[in-house]
Order: structure tokens, then C-alpha cells, then sequence
């Protein structure tokens, strides 16, 4: 008896191993959806206080979970924000902050991209036998030296599957939607074709296939909407039927594919063990007009500025988080929390180990979520535009203001809350005006950013900016002066042996 009871133990101990081998559930670890849409404003969601775009899905994950009210895009640019979104790094650290005047990837045959060197979420997910999936963007690079050595591509970066577009989406895409290039047209490459038709229907599709084909393991599902970036499209069902034009449209169909991923984690029994995160890549593009003067642009809310600018319009964006087994419901939280806390968050929940030989700026965000931890771990903040410092956040523990310092800030066009002029604002040189002082906001007392305070109407006036002038130098001292600029003219430059 006892020699048939050891083989059976042994037999249960190889079953055990074969399904953990096989990536078969763990209860204990729960999967991720990971949602990011494109350009969409904080002021663009009726759960933000939107109401006149439908947007019923997100906002029934904001009554089942915690809604974050001030979310912290880690860049207000695509590029830099995505890049320190999947690292849970500053995107100066890995050289994905451009220091000239092109702040993204404009062409898949440009040589720079995410390092190899860096670590994703996903890639450490997939080391724990998770599958790894993204549907949608990418817009962090292609190929280094050959068109096939695909070094900076989503599965070198741990994602088991991509199916999406590895750059982004343009007005100049799509025939009659105008150019983002205007004069610049004459030497640059437009790359296309590229399908719209049906192109979030599609996109969509492909993420509920994921879910079902991987419905009985733990997965990562990463889903990157095209949706709100221009060249705005719809599927029939969803043109014309918004209050906002072809932009107001775009936010319905994102909104119908939240809620089609949503029903599909019901119909297969996965909503409790889930975890489901949406947020947008920085704030609304408001300078978007269309050749005909419609606003293809967004809703920043009550906050100043918008895209590529750290304006709170710029970077404060939406946060939701729905994770049914562990968070309350119709929670909201209003510590300052950062696209790069994902990282950590992820990590922690699926029991991976943080890197030990790099800085990780993210902080886990579920002691705050779960109501354990009262205070951010983010005492500061630093805000870049493109490779350049523009303003700190700094969140005193004892929870006595909120201050934003600025160094240098964008000039908006006369009369106008944004650079129109140039299609999006700049972070050096005749753009934007230094401050010396720098400019100081209590954003408790003033969130719009529209009252500088002076050493007259505020007593801690010079003890914040020291305080916040010793936080800069020690931030200082930690980055690397010597890591390879990705966004460097050489590596952006259009590349015809890089063309796939």
C-alpha cells in the first residue's frame, strides 16, 4: 500500500509540474486586459463628466472598479509615453526622449526603437508562462540594421502575438483627410496602403479571439486602439451618429470595443479573476482642425493645454481600474498615480520579480487601490517634453498641496489654447519661454493651471522651490548620460533598406 500511494504521489507531483509547465490557470495569479486608447481626452468619458459623447462601457468599468482622477501619462507624446508605459521607466532612460524637434516615429523603416536591452511587462509575464498577446499599435519601433531583423518589434519585447499596426495612424493615411506634413510633404514618404474599412471591427475581433483561445491559462491582453488619433474612421454603424462629428464617432466605436471585450470576460467566466485597466496614452491632440475647420480634436476638461505639452490638459488622462475579486466598487481615488505604475503592478500580482539591475520609476498601485496604503508613493513626479525637464509634481506626505513647478512652458498661439501653428507645441528654442523663477501652481487650489503664485501670495514660495530643486538634482544624478539616443536624427530618418 504504501509503494502504491507513493507512485500516485509522484504521478499527482508530474501532473502538477506538466500543467504548470503548460501554462495551465493558476487561480492565485490573475490575467490582465490592459486598454489604451489614442489621444483621448480626460474630458472625453461620461464617467469623467462627459454628456454628450456615449460611452457606457467605460463608464460601467469605472462603477466596478476604481476610477484614478489624477492619472499621470509618463509623456504627453505617443512614443515616450508608451515606451515608459511598458517599461515602468522614465523614457529618458532607455533613450526614447527625443532632444530635437521630432518627438515620435514617423516612418516603420526608421532604425530607432524600444532598446532590446529594455524589459516589459509582457516579457516578464511570458518568463511566469503567461501568454502574451497586443492587437492594435505599436509605435515604438521596428527594425535596427535589416528590414528582417525586427529588434525593437512587439515579440522581441514578450509579446507571443502582434496583430496591429507597427507605427500609428495619420491624416496623411487616409486620401482627402489632409497631411500632419503641410510644406514637409515634398520630401517625405507617406507610407501606405493602410485599411481603415471596418478597421476597429476587426482589431476587435481579433482581441475576443484572443481571449477565447486562451480562456485556460493566464494571459496578458494588451489592446492599443488606433481610436482617437486622426485620420479619424468609423465602421457605417458609427458614422454620423454622434453629437462631436467623425471624432465623437471614433469615441463611440472605442467604446462599443470596450464593451465587446468586456462581455466577453462574462461569457467565459473570467470578469472575477481579471484584471482590466483603461487609460489613453496622454491627453487630447486639441489642435486637430480639419482642411474644412472641423475640431478633430478632443476634451482636456477643466485642464490647460493638451498634447505634447505637461499642461495637465497634456498628461492628466483616464485611469480605470476593474479587478472584481480584489477592489470595491465605485471606488475613486485622487492620489497622483503614473502610466508607469503598471508595470510594478502587473509584475507584483502575477508574482514575477522587478528587475534588480535597473531603476523602476512606476510604484505598485495596489495598496492604494485596495485602500491599505492613504498617501502616493510618488512623492515626485518629473514631467519631460521630448528629453527636456519642464516641471516637477510634488506631492508632500502630509498631504498639504499639491505643487507643479515649471521651468520653461509651451507658447500657445495669441488667444489660443494650444500651438496651432506648428500642429503641436515644441520644447525648445523661439517655442517655448524659460522661467527664472520657475512657475509655481498649487493644482488643490488652482487644477486649470492658471494662476502662478509669487513669493507674495505664497509663504512656502522658496522653501518648495528648493525643496523641489534638491528633488531635481538627485533625479538628475540617476539617469544615464550615455545611453543611445533612439530618437537621434540618424535613427529617425527614413530608411529605404529598413522599408518592409
Amino acid at each position: 500500500m504504501a509503494t502504491t500511494n507513493s507512485a500516485m504521489s509522484l504521478a499527482a507531483l508530474a501532473l502538477l509540474l506538466l500543467l504548470r509547465v503548460g501554462g495551465a490557470r493558476d487561480p492565485a495569479r490573475p490575467n490582465f486586459v490592459i486598454i489604451m486608447a489614442d489621444d483621448l481626452g480626460i474630458g472625453d468619458l461620461g464617467c469623467y463628466g462627459n454628456s454628450t459623447l456615449r460611452t457606457p462601457s467605460v463608464d460601467r468599468l469605472a462603477r466596478e472598479g476604481v476610477k484614478l482622477t489624477q492619472h499621470l501619462a509618463a509623456a504627453p507624446l505617443c512614443t515616450p509615453s508608451r515606451a515608459a508605459f511598458l517599461t515602468g521607466r522614465y523614457a529618458v532612460r532607455s533613450g526614447m526622449a527625443s532632444h530635437n524637434r521630432v518627438g515620435v516615429f514617423m516612418f516603420t523603416a526608421s532604425s530607432g526603437g524600444l532598446p532590446p536591452s529594455e524589459v516589459t511587462f509582457a516579457q516578464r509575464l511570458r518568463e511566469r508562462g503567461y501568454r502574451t498577446g497586443l492587437v492594435g499599435k505599436w509605435h515604438l519601433g521596428v527594425s535596427c540594421h535589416h528590414r528582417d531583423d525586427f529588434c525593437h518589434h512587439p515579440q522581441r519585447h514578450g509579446f507571443e502575438s502582434f496583430h496591429g499596426f507597427p507605427l500609428t495612424n495619420l491624416r496623411d493615411c487616409i486620401p482627402g483627410s489632409g497631411s500632419v506634413f503641410n510644406s514637409a510633404r515634398r520630401w517625405l514618404v507617406v507610407q501606405r496602403p493602410a485599411s481603415y474599412e471596418e478597421l476597429t471591427q476587426r482589431l476587435t475581433r481579433e482581441a475576443v479571439g484572443f481571449l477565447e483561445r486562451h480562456s485556460h491559462v493566464p494571459f496578458l491582453l494588451f489592446l492599443s486602439f488606433l481610436h482617437v488619433h486622426t485620420a479619424h474612421f468609423a465602421a457605417p454603424k458609427f458614422a454620423g451618429r454622434s453629437r462631436h462629428g467623425v471624432y465623437g464617432d471614433a469615441v463611440e466605436e472605442l467604446d462599443w470595443s470596450v464593451g465587446q471585450i468586456l462581455d466577453a470576460l462574462d461569457r467565459l467566466g473570467l470578469a472575477n479573476d481579471t484584471l482590466v485597466y483603461f487609460t489613453s496614452d496622454h491627453g487630447a491632440h486639441v489642435e486637430e482642425v480639419s482642411e474644412e475647420g472641423e475640431m478633430h480634436g478632443g476634451s482636456n476638461g477643466i485642464y490647460k493645454g493638451g498634447k505634447a505639452t505637461n499642461w495637465e490638459g497634456g498628461i492628466r488622462v483616464p485611469g480605470v481600474v476593474r479587478f472584481p475579486r480584489e477592489l470595491g466598487r465605485g471606488l475613486e481615488l485622487a492620489e497622483p498615480t503614473s502610466h508607469m505604475d503598471i508595470f510594478p503592478t502587473v509584475l507584483a500580482l502575477a508574482g514575477a520579480e522587478l528587475p534588480a539591475d535597473r531603476i523602476i520609476d512606476g510604484r505598485d498601485l495596489m495598496p492604494l487601490l485596495r485602500g491599505t496604503r492613504m498617501w502616493s508613493e510618488h512623492e515626485f513626479l518629473f514631467h519631460y517634453c521630448n528629453a527636456y525637464l519642464n516641471a516637477v509634481r510634488w506631492r508632500p506626505q502630509d498631504g498639504s498641496a499639491l505643487w507643479k513647478v515649471f521651468y520653461f512652458t509651451p507658447n500657445f498661439d495669441p488667444g489660443t489654447n494650444g500651438c496651432f501653428s506648428s500642429h503641436v507645441c515644441f520644447c525648445f528654442g523661439t517655442h517655448i519661454t524659460r522661467h527664472d523663477p520657475p512657475l509655481l501652481f498649487d493644482l488643490t487650489r488652482d487644477p486649470g493651471e492658471r494662476r502662478s503664485l509669487t513669493p507674495e501670495s505664497e509663504p512656502r514660495y522658496h522653501a518648495v522651490l528648493a525643496a523641489v530643486g534638491e528633488a531635481v538634482a538627485a533625479h538628475t544624478r540617476t539617469l544615464d548620460p550615455a545611453v543611445p539616443q533612439q530618437l537621434s536624427l540618424s535613427n529617425l530618418v527614413w530608411k529605404p533598406w529598413l522599408q518592409l
